[in-house]
């Protein structure tokens, strides 16, 4: 998708445009967002006097965008120790929670849990004793049996063991030996394994969040997919495309939809894809003008709307609704 800033004024409307596209992306579960740059964003003037203060949503609306979906889409007590405070994300904590599967409480077990990394003082050769009921730490030689794990924030009382190093900080999924709950696992000593973040939607069948990816341009949403073999279902929206609901009935204009295991659904901005192709040297190199050229099924996602536009938060609700069948009926569950 690209940003859809461009009649926003104040940071509070920025975030909360965010906050929408967020709220869609895990409605439908979404696996990835791409944002590209469609060549007409143009820095904006600074409000309320903020300046040179840090704050993107003026200066690079992608960077905004890309930002507050990511701060959304992570776990809300990894959150502190992933995003370090910044001015983009003012007003991030007023913004409609996600609540997706992988947002769990303290008191929620699931065999797969979102953590981040710490450090572990062990590695660090600190031993930290007790002595007239006040910590005291001695220095003491690294423990060799420490190099091979590491210690995980996964939001309980005590931390969780995993017999990797993984340098601090890092966000890791883990999945724990048993889909059962140990007993008081909130403040037992537990370990697990670090998986693939792809883990808990494949060997479980969990929607288990979004992956968020930039991109300088529209060719590069394809050329850049992180899926192997590609997007095999493809789907650009405009006002000239044919109408969304026509797709479902097979002819010679709308073939049949085949089963598939990547679908790509591309909105542009206020201005339409049209643009963005204009603005793309490597589809201008290629001799491509028309958008609908890049798809396999060029929609309207409105027919008869009676504004002259949808804005792209607005766009994606009506999108992914519109699909949400096609998605049912004909992806394949890996």
């Amino acid at each position: 998708m690209s940003h859809s800033y461009s009649g926003a004024q104040s940071q509070d409307l920025k975030a909360t445009l965010a906050g929408q596209i967020a709220r869609a992306l895990a409605v439908f579960c979404v696996d990835e967002v791409v944002i590209f740059d469609d060549g007409q964003g143009k820095p904006q003037t600074q409000q309320n006097g903020q300046g040179d203060s840090g704050y993107s949503g003026y200066s690079d609306p992608n960077y905004f965008l890309m930002h507050l979906l990511s701060y959304l889409e992570t776990p809300p007590h990894l959150r502190m120790h992933l995003f370090p405070l910044h001015p983009d994300l003012r007003t991030a904590g007023t913004l409609p929670s996600l609540d997706m599967p992988h947002h769990l409480r303290a008191h929620e077990w699931c065999q797969y849990r979102e953590g981040v990394t710490i450090e572990d003082p062990q590695r660090n050769g600190i031993d930290v004793t007790e002595e007239k009921g006040k910590k005291k730490k001695k220095r003491k030689s690294a423990d060799s049996s420490a190099t091979a794990t590491s210690l995980v924030n996964a939001g309980f009382k005590t931390p969780v063991s995993i017999p990797t190093f993984i340098p601090p900080h890092t966000r890791v999924t883990l999945k724990f030996p048993s889909s059962n709950p140990p007993p008081d696992f909130q403040t037992a000593d537990l370990t697990a394994e670090a998986v693939a973040p792809s883990a808990p939607r494949e060997e479980a069948g969990y929607y288990w969040g979004y992956a968020v990816r930039a991109v300088s341009s529209l060719s590069n949403v394809f050329t850049e997919c992180t899926y192997d073999g590609g997007y095999d279902l493809t789907f650009g929206t405009s006002e000239r495309g044919v109408p969304l609901s026509s797709i479902s009935k097979a002819s010679t204009e709308t073939p049949a939809i085949p089963e598939f295991k990547h679908m790509l659904v591309v909105f542009g901005g206020v201005a339409g894809l049209e643009v963005a192709v204009k603005a793309d040297p490597e589809l201008v190199g290629m001799g491509v003008t028309q958008p609908e050229k890049l798809f396999d099924h060029w929609v309207n996602l409105c027919p008869g709307q009676g504004s002259r536009t949808i804005r792209t938060e607005e766009a994606v609700w009506l999108g992914l609704m519109g699909l949400r069948d096609v998605v049912l009926d004909r992806g394949i569950k890996s």
